[in-house]
């Protein structure tokens, strides 16, 4: 029987919880250079891509000169969207909008290989950086929606004290900071208006995720990442 949530069911302008951790556990993040780099390539793949033209270079080839535009990093800021995300240094969390049907297993598949290359390459090993396949689930309600973006910010151990030891949207989330590639509308509307029920008591998203004495009402999947 495959293992749980490998199996995706993909669908079009839908929420996903995407989620790895390193091949028996082992470390996928060793320094902040390594969270640099993933994060880079989030960049890439989720900002609008740059204008072909200023791209053009001059090249020589066979004593003749042109001008083209160097090979580009896959761009898939149209298909996907990412609200929010929690690198830990065995595994990661990702909340993710798709747009079109299955670019997320395109836009996974592109990340993860792209970054297996260089963690191997940087520590001169082979063989497979994750632990199989990533885990893909789709999100159901506004409820979860919101509930699964308090505990990526809270999986730093869970701790209101460790946040920032590991990189996270959670400062987009303040306002703290600004990251384009990083859509918390969403979320942050909740709060603005007061939308629903469950967060009610919770007069701004800081408050929700900080309260210690909320305890999550879903069974995210019965799901446990260490």
């Amino acid at each position: 029987m495959p293992a749980k949530n490998v199996l995706k069911v993909y669908v079009e302008n839908s929420y996903y919880h995407i989620y790895n951790r390193g091949v028996e556990k082992r470390i996928i993040f060793k320094d902040d250079q390594d969270y640099g780099v993933f994060l880079g390539y989030l960049k890439e793949y989720l900002s609008p891509p740059n204008d072909v033209i200023k791209l053009k270079q001059e090249f020589t080839l066979k004593g003749e000169s042109f001008k083209g535009v160097p090979r580009q990093p896959n761009n898939y800021s149209k298909e996907i969207e990412l609200l929010a995300y929690c690198l830990m240094p065995n595994h990661f969390h990702l909340l993710i909008k798709q747009n079109l049907d299955r670019s997320i297993e395109n836009f996974m598949r592109s990340l993860l290989t792209r970054y297996s290359g260089y963690f191997n390459k940087r520590n001169e090993r082979v063989g497979s950086l994750f632990q199989g396949p990533y885990k893909a689930v789709l999100i159901d309600s506004d409820e979860y929606l919101l509930h699964l973006s308090r505990y990526i910010h809270l999986n730093p151990q869970g701790s209101v004290n460790s946040w920032f030891g590991a990189p996270s949207s959670y400062p987009d989330y303040l306002r703290e900071r600004k990251t384009s590639w990083v859509k918390t509308d969403l979320i942050l509307s909740f709060f603005d208006q007061a939308r629903e029920p469950f967060i009610r008591g919770h007069a701004t998203y800081r408050n929700f995720v900080e309260d210690e004495k909320l305890n999550i009402p879903i069974v995210l999947n019965n799901m446990i990442i260490e």
